[in-house]
């Protein structure tokens, strides 16, 4: 039986108690109990769509980051957060006491910078937090930080040019990687970008890396910050002591940066992906298991871990139309599972994004055509992959495994290259 979430991306601690949780499986809002478990209510029909209105009726698409504002501004503007609306492109706006529901920026359309008519578009906003009397947005599509200014409704660039990358130094001249977790303290915004593995932080107008060093190197290990690896994170959460959780997500791990050093509280998520303080607990989204986990803030793990670096020689495709196949096959014993929805799940994107004509997204298929644009030139596809298997008999304590795995594939267009791009992911348990 389908539980209360599905896929919940990231949460919010209410200020008179319970959470807020953004369920993207279901595309709505589900407001949870102190218990972390209760559902009190639900905002959002339940629905795909970009509909504003009553709790009951509005509709979002895959939402995900959440971010409370002060209460005066709260009070100014008519709602109380803004929400990360991702495969809608646009921020919305909820109040609490009625659950009601308004879009504040973004259309439904997907921005593609140097697109005439795009102006007032976003690009896949994946998380929001308030910081320095603004909504900073991870505006991921396109590897900029944006900010949202409530009081006059202003959606705008702050940081990056486009570039997918880590490349530090003020912040219209720094480079990002598909930013997806955002968290404030004090003089700093801590963020999470996924696509290098890293964590950054802005501060005095320029951002700098602590952890991660490119789109190829990821890895699980422990150590001083600058040697240290993490594997697609999604999350960060300052704690109480001024260190900072991160969710590392491809690794199912809840890591700490602290002091120059990176340490890990907890492993065996179900791709952690948000998180938030709970009294002395760390309140864990496990996107992949549809449930909240309480972590304690003292816990810690000790792991064994490893280092990758994916450095691919140019592939030559054509232009026009070109099918990526992810070839998967489960190992030997076991079988695809698919008793909780689609047992798999494509995500496909670009450097330059505007290589990619059509086909760039997240999709359940393993097997995606996309249109390469050849007026563009070479580029990177960034294709991330993962299936779920479990033992061909079955039955109770029938063992399940996630598999899963990130390309980066460096792309050289030529008249006579392939047409076809096959990429194995293991099934080796």
């Amino acid at each position: 039986m389908e539980g209360d979430l599905r896929f919940p991306a990231k949460l919010v601690a209410l200020p008179g108690g319970g959470f807020l949780v953004a369920d993207a499986g279901h595309h709505s809002l589900v407001e949870l109990a102190a218990d972390a478990e209760t559902v009190v209510r639900r905002v959002g029909s339940g629905d795909r769509g970009l509909v504003d209105g009553a709790a009951g009726v509005a509709r979002f698409a895959e939402p995900n980051g959440l971010c409370l504002l002060p209460p005066d501004v709260a009070a100014t503007v008519g709602y109380d957060v803004v929400v990360a609306d991702t495969v809608n492109h646009a921020l919305r706006g909820v109040r609490l006491s009625d659950g009601s529901v308004r879009t504040l920026a973004g259309d439904g359309r997907q921005l593609f910078p140097g697109t005439p008519g795009s102006e007032g578009t976003l690009s896949s906003p994946w998380d929001v937090a308030w910081w320095q009397d603004r909504v900073w947005v991870a505006m991921a599509g396109i590897h900029q930080l944006w900010t949202f200014d409530p009081s006059s409704g202003a959606a705008e660039v702050t940081a990056g040019t486009t570039n997918e990358g880590i490349v530090d130094g003020p912040l219209r001249e720094a480079w990002f990687a598909q930013t997806s977790g955002l968290a404030a303290d004090g003089e700093r915004l801590w963020l999470a970008d996924s696509e290098t593995s890293s964590v950054r932080v802005v501060a005095d107008g320029a951002v700098r890396s602590l952890v991660g060093t490119g789109l190829f190197d990821f890895g699980f290990r422990d150590g001083p910050a600058e040697q240290a690896l993490m594997q697609h994170p999604l999350g960060v959460t300052v704690l109480p002591d001024g260190s900072v959780a991160v969710c590392d997500t491809y690794n199912g791990a809840v890591r700490r940066v602290a002091g120059g050093e990176v340490t890990t509280l907890a492993t065996g998520l179900a791709e952690p992906s948000g998180a938030v303080v709970d009294g002395d607990h760390l309140l864990v989204v496990e996107s992949a298991a549809h449930r909240l986990t309480r972590v304690p803030l003292g816990a810690a793990a000790r792991v064994d871990g490893f280092a990758h670096r994916t450095q691919r020689p140019p592939t030559e495709l054509r232009g026009g139309e070109v099918e990526i196949v992810i070839d998967f096959t489960p190992p030997p014993g076991q079988k695809v599972d698919d008793r909780f929805g689609p047992p798999s799940q494509l995500l496909v994107s670009a450097t330059p994004q505007a290589l990619l004509a059509s086909g760039e997204g997240r999709g359940t298929s393993l097997v995606r055509t996309v249109t390469i644009d050849p007026a563009v030139g070479d580029g990177v596809l960034h294709v991330a992959a993962r299936a779920a298997s479990c033992d061909a008999e079955g039955g109770e304590g029938a063992a399940c495994h996630l598999h899963q795995q990130d390309w980066g594939v460096p792309v050289r267009v030529t008249d006579d290259g392939d047409a076809r791009l096959v990429l194995p992911l293991s099934g080796r348990s």
